[in-house]
């Protein structure tokens, strides 16, 4: 059915990577209106009606294609984390392509998605389907998806017709994902107390250290085999009780792992300089605040992840945000162990919890969606697994309501980090993937 797959899922994204979707809340950068645009405009050309949905300065494409019951919903993102374009051996907005490997940033997460839901959206409109295909593709699904996928579902609920199954588009290594835990951001606020002392200022850099891939999402981080810089520096601080009296970094996001952490300290000497108490309190508290543990809803084979990737400095004030990863749907346990914690070690921090909306992903082996994954894949003769993936994702704005939800994404490398690929060969078999799960959940809709 599809024809010229191969050549069209590459120059489409391709297209799709050439445009800089990066989502950078920091610097106040955002995806401006041409990619959705792109989208919105290609969509159209193949006869399939579609809208902008634009919410406080962030587009999504929504339209629907067939009629009756809606039975399922497509969903994928293409705005994408920041870039240190230092660390990349290719332009990170130019698709390059070595080796079976398509080099770019979004060309993993999530820009292969989106160029396969496209062309299976194409396909879909020539047929006449028996029943209702909502689809979705948001702009701002790295920074919580609230605007985008957030905004969809609501207007869902809303209207009364939520789908019965979400495939979000937005996993990796050609496996079905049923479990997420939810993402919470703990921001930690210590006033500067500096003084002068005799010493001497030294410099020491610390860089991460990944077991296997270098991944650099937080969610992803595993604790005893992975390093995180700050981390590091935190214990170089407590075991040496040596002075901070300054810290910089390259921090990029509060769930992407900084790639490198420099941290002035005083050691012994005779000269006048000036350290800073607030600093040295802080690193030494992020010992006890990464390895918290508190009661959870659900099982999850990361268990919790806490990771410290954002530090700043301004007026006279250090601001540290932790990335916390479990299986809650609300913070307040968080909130109540952070605040025993830093009594104990940082009684002047001011601390606050953020919760990202919606809820975990916790789909049953036996949904109709997975299964219907399951025999899809082994009618493509590729294996079907399943398995629980570290990051969150916006199927946490559909399981809020009931939605059972899978998350799925091909075969790649270096998520959220420099020269981010997706394997061409996994590329290529999306479109036929996603075609048959949904001809699958037609089917036994029917049956």
């Amino acid at each position: 059915m599809i024809v010229n797959m191969t050549m069209n899922i590459i120059d489409l994204l391709q297209e799709l990577v050439s445009i800089n979707t990066i989502n950078d809340p920091l610097r106040g950068i955002k995806p401006n209106i041409e990619a959705a645009k792109f989208i919105k405009d290609l969509l159209e050309s193949w006869k399939i009606e579609v809208s902008l949905v634009e919410s406080n300065g962030f587009y999504s494409v929504f339209g629907k294609i067939g009629k009756g019951s809606v039975r399922i919903m497509l969903l994928a993102h293409y705005d994408t984390v920041p870039v240190n374009p230092e660390e990349w051996k290719f332009d990170p907005f130019r698709l390059t392509i070595k080796d079976n490997k398509a080099y770019g940033r979004g060309a993993l997460d999530d820009k292969s998605n989106v160029a396969a839901l496209m062309l299976i959206l194409r396909e879909l409109s020539k047929n006449n389907l028996k029943s209702t295909v909502y689809f979705a593709f948001t702009g701002d699904e790295e920074i919580g998806g609230v605007n985008g996928a957030g905004v969809i579902a609501n207007r869902l609920r809303d209207e009364k017709t939520l789908p019965s199954y979400l495939l979000n588009a937005d996993g990796h290594g050609m496996k079905v994902i049923l479990r997420r835990r939810k993402a919470f951001n703990v921001i930690i606020k210590v006033p500067a107390r500096k003084r002068v002392i005799r010493g001497r200022k030294e410099k020491r850099t610390f860089k991460p250290y990944f077991s296997a891939s270098r991944h650099t999402h937080s969610a992803f981080f595993i604790a005893g085999a992975d390093v995180h810089p700050l981390v590091a520096a935190a214990s170089f601080i407590r075991d040496f009780e040596v002075m901070a009296s300054k810290l910089e970094g390259k921090f990029l996001k509060s769930n992407v792992i900084p790639s490198e952490i420099t941290l002035e300290y005083v050691t012994s000497g005779e000269d006048e300089v000036e350290v800073d108490e607030g600093l040295t309190q802080l690193l030494t508290a992020i010992i006890p605040l990464t390895k918290l543990v508190f009661p959870t809803e659900k099982f999850s084979e990361f268990g919790i992840t806490i990771t410290p990737n954002m530090y700043t400095y301004r007026n006279e004030t250090h601001v540290l945000t932790l990335d916390v990863r479990a299986m809650l749907r609300s913070g307040v346990v968080i909130r109540e162990t952070i605040r025993k914690v830093l009594k104990e070690f940082l009684p002047t921090a001011k601390s606050r919890v953020i919760e990202s909306k919606g809820n975990y992903l916790y789909t049953s082996q036996n949904s109709p969606i997975v299964i219907a994954f399951k025999n899809a894949l082994e009618k493509l003769n590729e294996q079907f697994t399943t398995c629980e993936s570290g990051g969150a994702s916006d199927s946490r704005h559909f399981t809020i309501y009931g939605v059972d939800a899978v998350d799925f994404g091909p075969r790649g490398g270096n998520m959220h980090g420099p020269n981010e690929y997706v394997e061409l060969s996994s590329l290529r078999k999306l479109p036929k993937i996603y075609l048959q799960v949904i001809r699958e959940i037609e089917h036994n809709c029917r049956n």
